[in-house]
C-alpha cells in the first residue's frame, strides 16, 4: 500500500473543475493530508547533509512526557529527547536560553507519526540535537486543536500541503518561521532528511536570527489579515438559492459516476457533503438536479458500504480509501467517522426506505458499542491502523483486518448443500467478497510487499448474482455469508488488536450522541436511544464543570476503567460546545426528555460568552485566555472530515430559536452567516454544512408539536411518524399539557394547543400559524411529506 512506504497524495478536499485557495483545505481530510517531507520556510534553506542511523538500543529512561495523560504524548515518553508538553515552562525556557522552539504535533493512531517517532525521535544523535539546540514541544492535536489549527495554517500557506506529523519551528514568542510534515531521518534523492533540517535551522538561528524574526513577523501579519472572517460592511448573508446551486454544481462536476464520491484517490467519506445533497434533494425533489443529488448521495453510500473501507467482518468504517474504488483502506477507525456515517445511513433509509442502509447504520453502532465504548457511557477516540500480524512481531498496517485464502478455507470448510457444483462455505464467501489466491491488493498499493497474498473483503456481486452463480436461494446465501463472517470475526479475536486511543473528547462524544439518538429515533429502537442518553450522562458527569458552566475537552481511561482528568483540566473548545449542543438537541427530539434541552440552552449561553466575536460575528475556535500567546485566533472555515463548529452552531442557533422563540439566537445566526458570506461566495463547496444552514435560515422552520403523554402509545405513534420522514429543517416538541414545564414557559403558544378528543394530537406550525389538529399518523405523514 502506497501509504506504508511513502505518504499518500495530498488530499485537500478539492473537487474536479475547481480548486480551493490556500488555507481552504484545513480540516478537509482532518488527519490524512500530505505527510511527505514538505518544508515551508520564511527564509531560504540551503541543501546538503546526511543523517545517522537510529541507535539499536535506545535508553529506556522516561522524559517528562511520562507524567502526561495523552496516549500520543505517552508514546514519546521514552524518546531520548528532552520533550516538553505545550505550556509556559517550555516558553520560559526558550526565552531565557534564546533558543528556537521545535513543535511536533500528531495523534496516537497516526501511521506517519509512528514512523517518524521510530526513525527520528528514537535516534540518539537526533535526540541530542533536539535537546541541546531547541526547546522541543510535543502536542496531541486532539487535545489542543487550537495549537494545531494555528500552525497548520502557516504550513499550508507556505508549502504545498499539510498533514501529520506536523513539525514547525517557532521563535520564543511562538511565531512560526519554518514548517513541514513527515521527514525521513536521512537525505534522499528528492527529500531532505530531518537531521539535515535541524542542522540548517541551528545554523540559521545563529547566523541570521534577526532575519528569521523579521520574516516570521511578516508572515504572521499576512496570515492574520488573510484568516480574518468578519461581517465587515455587509448586513445580510448571500442568497441561499444561489449558494445551494453553486455548491451542487461544484459537487456534480467532481462526482465519480462509477464508484461514487467526489475526489480521486485517496477518497474520503465526507458525510457533510452527503448531508448537503440530501437537503438539496428535498428542496429540489421535483427537478432533475434534485433527483441527481439524491442519486449521487445514495450511490456513494452504497459503494462505500460494499467497499473495503467498510469492515465487513467487525463493522464500522476505516478512515479513507487509498484508491477510487473504496477497495484498500487506510485501516485506522475514527469515532467521528462512525458518528456521522451512522446519521448519513439513517437518513438514506428515511429517504429510500431501503433496509440496506439501516442495516449499515446498525452495524456501525454495534461496532462502536463493542469496541469504542467506556463502561460509564463515554466513547473512545480511535483504533490504530497498525498491529502486529502475530504477537512479538513488528506492527504492520492492516494486519488485523486482512485475510489469506488459506485462512478462510481452513475456517469455512463445510460443503454447501444444493449448489450446482462442489462448493464450500469458504469458497462462497471468497467469491462474493473477491478474495484470490494471489491476494486482491495491487502491488502499487503495497510497494514493500507486506500484504502479499492478503485480501481485503469487498462486495463484488449482489446476493442475487452470487446465488444465481451457484444455483442457490438468495436467503440461503445471505445466511451462509453471515455465518461465515461471524466465524471470521471469532477467529480475528485471537489476533493482536490495534492500539486503542482511549482518550475521550467532548466534541466527538457529542457527535456520537447524535449518531445513536438520530439512528435510534429513525429506526424506532429505544435501545440505541439509551446509548445516546448514557453518552449525554457521561458528558454531564465527567466533562462538565458545574461551577463555571464550562465543558472540559478531554478525559481519559484510568486503571480499572476509571475516568481521569489532566491537571489542570483541558477546557473545551468551540467544537466541543457546538457538537455537544447538537447531540443534546438530537437526544431531546429522540427521547422527549426536556432536561437535555435545558442543558443545551445553558451550554449555548456559555458558548456565546466564551467564543462569540461581538465585533466581526461568528465564533472563534478557542477562548481568548486559553489561546493567549498564540499568534492567531481563528474561526474554523471548512466543513471537512468533521463539520466546521461554526456551521454546526448556525444550525444549533436556528433550532434553539425554534424551541424557545428567543430572537437573540436568530440574530446571532444571521450575523454568523453574514460573517462567512465571502467564504461561501468564493468556495461554497468548502462549506456545504453552512450552505445547508443558510438555506434553513432563509426558509421557514417547522415546529412540529405533539400534544400527549410521553409514554402513551398514541403519542409514540405520532412521534415515530415524524422520525420516519426526512425533515432536516424542523424542531419536534412534546407538549404534555403542564403549563409550568420548561417548554411551556419558553413558548406560551403551546398552552393554546389542545388534544382532540383526549387523543395524542399533532400540530405543524410555521410562521406563528399552526395546522389543523391531526391524530392519525398516516395523515400526519402526508402533511409532512406531500
Amino acid at each position: 500500500m502506497s501509504h506504508l512506504s511513502s505518504p499518500p497524495k495530498k488530499h485537500k478536499g478539492e473537487h474536479k473543475g475547481h480548486s480551493l485557495p490556500h488555507g481552504s483545505e484545513r480540516g478537509s481530510s482532518s488527519r490524512d493530508k500530505d505527510r511527505s517531507a514538505t518544508v515551508s520556510s520564511s527564509v531560504p534553506m540551503p541543501a546538503g547533509g546526511k543523517g545517522s542511523h537510529p541507535s539499536s538500543t535506545p535508553q529506556r529512561v522516561p522524559n517528562r512526557l511520562i507524567h502526561e495523560k495523552s496516549p500520543y504524548l505517552l508514546q514519546h515518553a521514552y524518546n531520548p529527547v528532552d520533550w516538553y508538553p505545550w505550556g509556559q515552562e517550555a516558553f520560559d525556557k526558550a526565552r531565557k536560553e534564546n533558543k528556537p522552539i521545535f513543535l511536533s504535533v500528531g495523534y496516537s493512531t497516526c501511521h506517519w507519526c509512528h514512523m517518524m517517532e521510530e526513525e527520528s525521535f528514537q535516534n540518539e544523535e537526533i535526540g541530542r540535537l533536539l535537546s541541546e539546540d531547541f526547546v522541543s514541544v510535543k502536542v496531541d492535536r486532539e487535545e489542543r486543536p487550537d495549537v494545531d489549527k494555528v500552525y497548520m495554517t502557516f504550513v499550508q500557506a507556505t508549502s504545498s500541503g499539510g498533514g501529520w506529523p506536523m513539525n514547525v519551528w517557532l521563535t520564543p514568542n511562538l511565531q512560526p518561521f519554518v514548517g513541514g510534515t513527515y521527514f525521513p531521518p536521512e537525505d534522499g534523492l528528492t527529500r531532505v532528511g530531518f537531521r539535515t533540517v535541524l542542522l540548517r535551522i541551528r545554523e540559521q538561528w545563529k547566523q541570521n536570527k534577526n532575519t528569521l524574526l523579521e520574516n516570521s513577523q511578516r508572515v504572521t501579519t499576512a496570515l492574520l489579515a488573510r484568516s480574518e472572517i468578519s461581517m465587515g460592511d455587509r448586513q445580510l448573508p448571500p442568497s441561499a438559492a444561489t449558494m445551494n446551486n453553486r455548491c451542487f454544481q461544484q459537487l456534480d462536476e467532481g462526482y465519480d459516476e462509477e464508484y461514487g464520491g467526489f475526489a480521486e484517490a485517496p477518497k474520503f467519506p465526507t458525510p457533510v457533503i452527503l448531508s448537503f445533497l440530501f437537503s438539496y434533494w428535498l428542496s429540489h425533489r421535483l427537478t432533475q438536479d434534485g433527483s441527481r443529488a439524491q442519486q449521487m448521495a445514495l450511490h456513494t453510500l452504497k459503494m462505500m458500504a460494499n467497499g473495503g473501507i467498510r469492515d465487513h467482518v467487525g463493522q464500522g468504517f476505516h478512515r479513507y480509501s487509498t484508491d477510487c474504488q473504496w477497495h484498500v483502506p487506510h485501516f485506522e477507525k475514527m469515532l467521528y467517522d462512525q458518528a456521522q456515517l451512522a446519521v448519513a445511513y439513517s437518513q438514506a433509509f428515511q429517504i429510500s426506505g431501503d433496509e440496506f442502509y439501516s442495516d449499515v447504520a446498525k452495524g456501525i453502532l454495534q461496532y462502536v458499542a463493542r469496541s469504542l465504548s467506556h463502561r460509564s457511557g463515554g466513547f473512545y477516540s480511535a483504533e490504530d491502523a497498525d498491529s502486529p500480524p502475530e504477537r512479538g512481531m513488528r506492527p504492520k498496517e492492516g494486519a488485523y483486518y486482512v485475510w489469506t485464502v488459506k485462512e478462510v478455507q481452513q475456517l469455512l470448510p463445510e460443503p454447501v448443500l444444493g449448489a450446482t457444483e462442489p462448493l464450500t462455505s469458504g469458497q462462497l464467501l471468497m467469491k462474493h467478497y473477491g478474495l484470490t489466491e494471489a491476494g486482491n491488493i495491487s502491488p502499487s498499493q503495497d510497494p514493500k510487499g507486506e500484504l502479499q497474498g492478503q485480501n481485503v473483503l469487498t462486495v463484488r456481486y449482489s446476493l442475487e448474482l452470487t446465488a444465481a452463480r451457484f444455483g442457490l436461494d438468495v436467503e440461503a446465501v445471505r445466511t451462509l455469508l453471515n455465518t461465515g463472517l461471524e466465524k471470521l470475526f471469532q477467529a480475528r479475536k485471537h489476533r493482536p488488536k490495534p492500539h486503542l486511543d482511549s482518550k475521550m473528547l467532548a466534541a466527538w462524544n457529542g457527535l456520537m450522541v447524535s449518531g445513536y439518538a438520530v439512528t435510534g429515533a429513525v429506526l424506532g429502537q429505544d435501545r440505541l436511544i439509551s446509548y445516546a442518553t448514557n453518552g449525554a450522562k457521561f458528558l454531564k458527569r465527567h466533562m462538565f464543570d458545574v461551577a463555571s458552566g464550562r465543558l472540559m475537552r478531554t478525559c481519559y481511561t484510568g486503571s480499572g476503567g476509571t475516568v481521569e482528568h489532566s491537571s489542570p483540566p483541558c477546557w473545551g473548545f468551540l467544537e466541543d460546545y457546538a457538537f455537544v449542543v447538537r447531540g443534546l438537541l438530537d437526544l431531546y427530539e429522540a427521547s422527549q426528555e426536556s432536561a437535555w434541552l435545558e442543558w443545551a440552552l445553558r451550554l449555548q449561553d456559555t458558548q456565546d460568552r466564551l467564543f462569540w466575536d461581538s465585533q466581526g460575528g461568528g465564533y472563534f475556535c478557542s477562548e481568548a485566555e486559553l489561546g493567549a500567546g498564540l499568534p492567531l485566533r481563528l474561526k474554523d472555515d471548512q466543513d471537512g472530515a468533521e463539520p466546521s463548529a461554526n456551521s454546526v452552531s448556525a444550525h444549533n442557533l436556528l433550532r434553539l430559536h425554534g424551541f424557545t422563540g428567543h430572537k437573540d439566537w436568530m440574530d446571532k445566526c444571521v450575523c454568523l452567516l453574514t460573517a462567512f458570506s465571502e467564504r461561501m461566495r468564493r468556495v461554497p463547496v468548502a462549506l456545504p454544512e453552512m450552505v445547508r444552514a443558510l438555506s434553513a435560515q432563509q426558509q421557514t422552520l417547522k415546529q412540529i408539536v405533539i400534544c400527549g403523554d410521553r409514554q402513551a402509545k398514541d403519542t409514540k405513534a405520532l412521534v415515530q411518524c415524524v422520525h420516519s420522514v426526512y425533515i432536516p429543517n424542523k424542531v419536534l416538541i412534546l407538549a404534555d399539557g403542564d403549563p409550568s414545564s420548561f417548554l411551556s414557559r419558553q413558548l406560551p403558544f403551546l398552552s393554546t394547543l389542545r388534544r382532540l378528543e383526549d387523543q395524542a394530537t399533532a400540530y405543524v406550525c410555521e410562521n406563528q400559524a399552526c395546522s389543523m389538529p391531526i391524530t392519525d399518523p398516516c395523515e400526519l405523514r402526508k402533511l409532512l411529506h406531500p
